[in-house]
């Protein structure tokens, strides 16, 4: 069957071996898979990756990063096969969506990540029947495929300390970004604040709901603070308190994922805020944390999600709560993925790319 392959840092349309699904296994067709922000820095970075997510305690089954790897670990696929004793809960001709985990006899299988089993970027995949769920009847395959990245809002949004007035600010309003935006309005929070340099991103956020869209080359957003009731100085809001008023808390969301910018919202952040760092930097970065212990902020980073808030985002998604329309820009065959992996490098040309392996 047909693959791109990630081989000596580029992308090559390949022949791979067929599948055979073990004993608790599917063998799905590919219908569509999302291109990640990861997958664009796995690109040529993956030795890095792997080596920090080995030191943090990540297990990845003996994952080799310099072997051929597929792509791809945001799928909306089509059962054509089980294992054998498998329950066949699901019938053949079934579309589903999965973490993207595989069970095997030899451990976990990490989509996208893995050498023994390929990813999104293949025609054909093996998933654990345990883990898939149905495609409710009606959702679009394409939307269907938008279920892991708005799983990654919708945990970032759990790890928040949000309260009943709390004022958020969204920071980069790409696919993590616009995923917490969604996650935020689909559990009624408010004010959301967005900022992106980015016209089509802020398009995009405003689409998703959010209240208030920025450009923070033309204004700080850190400047709305006061003006939604949130006083930032310290000294300010204990004067508020005993007056027995109340105000609230100010929660941020990172999702850029470049140095400097966790410490440029600690210093601009007001007291006591709630730093939520959803985006991945992956380089060395600085705090002064004397300026944040002196504010209280906390900082709480996040990583994607559990399976219950990935099959609550599915129900999210098909129930129309999260109205993710229109966010898919582009769709590409096995033969466009590395021309798409480019045009991605550009947030005027793409939101989200999916590919389609039988187009």
């Amino acid at each position: 069957m047909r693959a791109v392959v990630r081989r000596n840092k580029q992308l090559v349309c390949d022949e791979i071996g067929e599948l055979e699904p073990a004993e608790g296994q599917v063998l799905v067709r590919t219908l569509a898979c999302g291109i990640c922000g990861s997958d664009l820095h796995a690109l040529h970075h993956m030795e890095h990756m792997i080596d920090l997510a080995r030191r943090a305690g990540g297990a990845d089954n003996g994952f080799d990063p310099t072997a051929d790897t597929v792509f791809g670990h945001e799928f909306c696929a089509e059962i054509l096969d089980h294992g054998p004793r498998s329950s066949k809960a699901l019938k053949a001709g079934t579309r589903v969506v999965s973490v993207p985990a595989t069970l095997t006899a030899g451990g976990v299988e990490l989509l996208g990540f893995s050498n023994r089993l390929p990813g999104g970027f293949a025609e054909r995949m093996l998933l654990s029947e345990a883990l898939v769920l149905e495609v409710p009847n009606g959702l679009p395959t394409d939307q269907a495929a938008l279920t892991e990245p708005f799983a990654v809002g919708f945990h970032a949004v759990a790890k928040a300390r949000m309260d009943a007035d709390s004022v958020a600010l969204v920071v980069g309003c790409g696919p993590v970004g616009l995923a917490v935006i969604a996650a935020l309005k689909a559990q009624g929070h408010g004010p959301v604040i967005a900022a992106d340099f980015s016209p089509r991103r802020r398009a995009a956020a405003e689409r998703l709901g959010a209240d208030i869209v920025m450009d923070p080359a033309r204004e700080s957003p850190h400047d709305r603070w006061e003006r939604l009731g949130v006083p930032k100085a310290r000294a300010a809001q204990q004067m508020i308190r005993m007056m027995g008023g109340s105000f609230g808390r100010p929660v941020i969301f990172e999702c850029v994922g470049a140095p400097g910018v966790v410490q440029g919202l600690i210093e601009a952040a007001p007291a006591g805020a709630q730093i939520v760092v959803a985006g991945v930097c992956m380089e060395t970065d600085r705090i002064e944390p004397s300026i944040a212990v002196t504010k209280e902020v906390e900082l709480t980073f996040v990583f994607g999600y559990t399976p219950e808030e990935f099959a609550g985002t599915l129900r999210n998604i098909s129930e129309g709560v999260i109205d993710v329309t229109g966010l898919v820009t582009a769709k590409v065959g096995l033969d466009g993925v590395a021309e798409a992996f480019v045009a991605l490098g550009d947030p005027e040309a793409q939101v989200k790319i999916l590919v389609e392996p039988g187009r």
